[in-house]
């Protein structure tokens, strides 16, 4: 089996397992409601927090980490090269974008879905376990602090490539990937960093923010 064949083994499935929406899932399964219609109405763990509370946001979170991860992880075992070569770094990259993009564009709901922080997160946890550990304790801090999920995903979009830089210089995919990551979630993100600036971007302790309706991309 050729590189090719392996990596549309490894991308179509990869896209495919990050397309499941855990939020749309759990909301209908455990509370019978349609989170689309609730709250920001974005398919992410932030937007479950604020509807269904903290539970719930905490497992939706862990739920689309870990398809993250299961993407990658597949990726792997479809890959038979050595590790640690521009071949295997672009395999598991590509698994991941693919989960992100089926995250944030759903084939099971009309290509609809949520920002695929949490879900790249995962997939990051396996490429790159040394810088997450770093970013999780960063995302953790700022959140701890400011109370904004999207200044979390902010700061350790801006932390990632230059944890790369010092971590994983030989590797010149994830080192690209690093910066085109931060590019994408900065992107994303430029309405947040425009309230954040104005003091108008929802915390997570804001009091009726989910029934009054927040904006669709104020999630982290």
């Amino acid at each position: 089996m050729d590189i090719a064949i392996r990596m549309i083994a490894a991308f179509v499935p990869a896209y495919l397992i990050g397309a499941v929406s855990f939020a749309l899932i759990y909301g209908k399964l455990f509370h019978k409601i349609d989170l689309r219609e609730h709250g920001s109405g974005n398919l992410g763990a932030t937007n479950v927090q604020r509807v269904l509370g903290w539970r719930a946001g905490l497992a939706v979170l862990l739920l689309d980490m870990a398809k993250g991860a299961a993407a990658v992880w597949l990726a792997e075992l479809i890959y038979t090269g050595p590790a640690g070569t521009n071949e295997h770094d672009w395999m598991l990259i590509g698994a991941a974008i693919a989960a992100v993009i089926g995250h944030s564009y759903s084939p099971y709901i009309r290509f609809k879905g949520g920002k695929g922080v949490a879900t790249a997160s995962g997939a990051l946890l396996f490429i790159t376990p040394a810088a997450w550990l770093a970013m999780l304790v960063t995302f953790v801090v700022v959140i701890a602090i400011w109370k904004m999920v999207s200044l979390g995903s902010i700061s350790v979009a801006v932390m990632y490539p230059v944890l790369c830089l010092g971590m994983y210089r030989d590797r010149p995919v994830i080192l690209g990937m690093s910066f085109l990551a931060a590019a994408v979630v900065l992107w994303r993100h430029r309405s947040n960093m425009a309230r954040i600036a104005r003091g108008q971007e929802a915390k997570i302790t804001d009091k009726g923010s989910a029934a009054a309706g927040i904006s669709k991309d104020t999630e982290g």
